[in-house]
């Protein structure tokens, strides 16, 4: 035999392997598709399942942010309310002694110091306190130096000497420094 012939016989019998070879090859493929499809469905099952969640939670939690804000706007808006509520009474005691005519000086001054006490309790109730300035060291955290008075011994130098504008803490938190005169 020929070389040729050689190589034509053994390119058919390699067809004939392979033709052989295919249906089989084929029916693996098949058995195949149908073992991956199963892990394939599990993995797909398992990401919708996921995605649920993760939108469930993304709606969770633009819930909340919504919600939080909406109450901290409102407590913004109606946060001062129990402070105009406390401090209302004492309105209604200005308008009592302005309506009353009478020409009596003691009187409507001591109609005065009692609203100027109902007054001040009723910020103490709230958290609000004076800042005590008499024979106080100055203190940068409580007190602002508007003037500076020489001339006051060593005793005095440093110390808060007159108290111009009273301080006030809320909730042992400086809401306003009291303005004072310190000695050099």
């Amino acid at each position: 035999m020929s070389k040729k012939e050689q190589e034509e016989i053994l390119d058919e019998e390699d067809k004939e392997i392979v033709a052989e070879q295919q249906p089989e090859q084929e029916a693996t493929t098949d058995d195949n598709e149908q073992a991956d499809s199963d892990p394939l469905e599990a993995a797909q099952k398992e990401i919708e399942s996921l995605k649920d969640q993760l939108l469930r939670k993304a709606a969770e939690f633009e819930n909340f942010r919504k919600r939080t804000i909406k109450e901290k706007t409102e407590l913004i808006l109606n946060g001062g309310e129990s402070t105009v509520k406390a401090v209302l009474p004492i309105l209604d005691d200005f308008e009592r002694a302005l309506a009353d005519q009478t020409d009596d000086a003691t009187a409507f001054r001591e109609g005065m110091e009692l609203i100027f006490k109902k007054f001040v309790s009723t910020l103490e109730g709230i958290g609000v306190k004076k800042i005590d300035t008499t024979d106080q060291d100055f203190n940068v955290d409580y007190h602002e130096a508007v003037a500076m008075v020489p001339g006051m011994g060593d005793d005095k130098k440093g110390k808060v000497i007159d108290c111009i504008q009273t301080g006030y803490t809320m909730n042992d938190k400086v809401i306003r420094h009291a303005k004072v005169a310190v000695g050099q």
